[in-house]
Parts: structure tokens; sequence; C-alpha cells
């Protein structure tokens, strides 16, 4: 990291930015292209499929909504959104949950553990195609490093003092 000089800001080295660039790059261009190959193969968003996955893999097959909204990286207002275009589809249903009427509960159905099922190879292939066939397995073991190094505290930016 460099050290701001007489208190002014910490401007990036010259290796610093062109890594940033490289990584806002892919942060663009991996979701663009999840998003693409999921329209044109399943009809879904990526955001669409990331519920869908969720929930597939409990084995009740529900999850309260703020639970998900975590799970899916999502506010709940967005995962909201979603959730009712995957209603209208028939691939999931909203709950009250009983012990606490204040609390909805998304639940995958049967038809949408079939589409999820459906669309799971496909976009396996796309995330072989997009990250793992492109580097070696010491780059994915460093690349795994990488990401739990950043997601090891919260992604917030501190106020400045």
């Amino acid at each position: 990291m460099t050290e701001p000089i007489d208190g002014g800001p910490r401007w990036l080295t010259d290796e610093q930015q062109h890594t940033w660039r490289r990584l806002v790059e892919v942060l663009v261009k991996v979701p663009a292209a999840l998003e693409a190959q999921l329209q044109r193969d399943a009809g879904l968003t990526h955001m669409g499929y990331l519920v869908l996955m969720t929930l597939s893999e409990r084995p009740d097959r529900r999850l309260s909504m703020s639970k998900l909204a975590k799970l899916a990286c999502a506010s709940l207002s967005r995962l909201s959104h979603v959730v009712a275009r995957l209603e209208e589809k028939g691939w999931i249903r909203r709950e009250r949950d009983p012990d606490d009427g204040r609390v909805q509960i998304a639940v995958l159905t049967d038809e949408g553990y079939d589409k999820v099922v459906a669309t799971a190879p496909g976009h396996a292939e796309a995330v072989h195609q997009l990250i793992f066939d492109r580097l070696t397995v010491a780059q994915v073991r460093q690349l795994n490093r990488v990401t739990e190094a950043l997601l090891e505290q919260p992604l917030e930016v501190r106020e400045k003092r």
C-alpha cells in the first residue's frame, strides 16, 4: 500500500492501477457473459439462477427472504423483484412463516427445481470456459486464496477521517 504524502490522497502505483483496471474488466465482462448465456439458454437472469440454485441446495428448498438475499448477495428490494418474476413462471412461491407472520419464505417449486437442474450443466460449462479453462491448477488455488482474502472482512469503504 502506498502511504499518502503530507496527508494527501493515497494514489495507486502503476502496478496497482494496471491490476485494478484489469480486475474491473473481469468484474464487468464475466457477469455479462454469464448473463448472456443464461438468458440465451434458459431464459433466466444470473440473479434468477442464483436464487433458484440457492434454494435448490437447501434440503427443504426454502429460505426466508432475508437469508436468501444475503446468500444471493442482493438487497431485499432487488430480491423481491427477482422472486416476483420467478413466481410468475411458477418456479418459486412465497409463504408466510407460520412462527412469525412478518417473515416471508421463498419456496422452490418442483418446476423451479426442474428448471435449475436443466440449467446447471450449461451454466457450469460457461463458468469452465470463462474462468477455469483459462487457469492452471495453481492459479485456481491462488484465485481462491485471493478471493478469500478479499472477502475475509466486510467489503465497505471507511469514511475518510
